[in-house]
């Protein structure tokens, strides 16, 4: 099998007991659902555990697609039912909102990190902050608003696609997603550095607080190992467009943080396909 073979040939070799290709249509969707998960709980561990719960899902349902839409699109259906009534993630509460989330880092100290000594580069210790940081402040927003930024703004599905997967109007996911760009833009242009050079917040100051409070791993860069490209490297633009606004300026900055490759892939893969269940699901070859 390889990258073009397309889903639904896939699909129907699957149903038929083809192994082989049941694990090609795994792998083509595996990073895809990682990255989404990674960004919706911003934590790479629970991200792991998500993209496989997701993944049993999409196996054990796979007789019950019928074409009335994508197969991608199916896929995140499943993805967001799944994701918006899991439990609360690691870095998940109830309450969080922009304001605090303000406060936590006005209270970090200024720091410079030549007062520490780390073995990782000092300019990746940084990165790794921001990405943190960022990714913290999509915390801020709601389930469904958090979703909808991440699949409408950062991986840039279109407002047809996007309210098929949410299943809401394509109106409703434009105003959805205007507000959560919104919200995010107001933060940002209020208190990060890397949208408005004139607020005091920037990340390489801010970076061995992180540390401290355990958002950076000094040893374990979880945002920047098995990179395979930049998110907005590996997105299929949109045909259609319905934002010009000044609000876009910022969707760069999300779409620069990079693309992983989900965990330990083809074991988790050959892992879930081994299982009874999914054997005697399809009528699995051995071979």
């Amino acid at each position: 099998m390889n990258e073009e073979t397309s889903d639904i040939t896939l699909i129907e070799l699957s149903l038929a007991g083809n192994k082989s290709a049941l694990e090609s249509l795994i792998k083509k969707h595996q990073d895809w659902i990682f990255n989404v998960a990674l960004t919706f709980v911003g934590d790479r561990n629970e991200a792991a555990d998500l993209t496989q719960e997701v993944l049993i899902k999409i196996v054990t349902k796979l007789d019950t697609f019928n074409q009335k839409s994508s197969f991608k699109t199916w896929v995140y259906r499943i993805v967001k039912n799944h994701f918006l009534n899991m439990k609360r993630g690691k870095y998940e509460t109830s309450t969080t909102s922009f304001d605090q989330f303000g406060q936590g880092l006005d209270q970090l100290p200024n720091e410079s990190l030549s007062d520490y000594s780390y073995e990782v580069e000092d300019k990746l210790l940084v990165k790794e902050a921001k990405i943190s940081c960022m990714k913290g402040m999509l915390l801020c927003l709601d389930r469904e608003q958090r979703l909808i930024y991440i699949i409408g703004e950062l991986f840039e599905f279109t407002d047809t696609v996007g309210s098929d997967v949410m299943e809401i109007s394509k109106e409703n996911f434009r105003v959805k997603l205007h507000r959560a760009k919104k919200q995010l833009y107001n933060f940002m242009d209020h208190k990060c550095g890397l949208l408005n050079k004139k607020n005091p917040c920037r990340c390489a100051r801010k970076t061995a607080g992180f540390i401290k409070m355990g958002f950076v791993d000094p040893v374990n860069l979880y945002f920047q190992k098995d990179i395979i490209a930049n998110i907005n490297k590996v997105i299929d633009k949109k045909i259609e467009s319905f934002s010009t606004d000044i609000l876009s300026n910022y969707q760069q900055l999300f779409q620069e943080h990079p693309f992983l490759e989900s965990p330990d892939k083809l074991a988790s893969i050959k892992s879930l396909l081994s299982s009874k269940n999914i054997k005697d699901t399809f009528n699995l070859e051995k071979n």
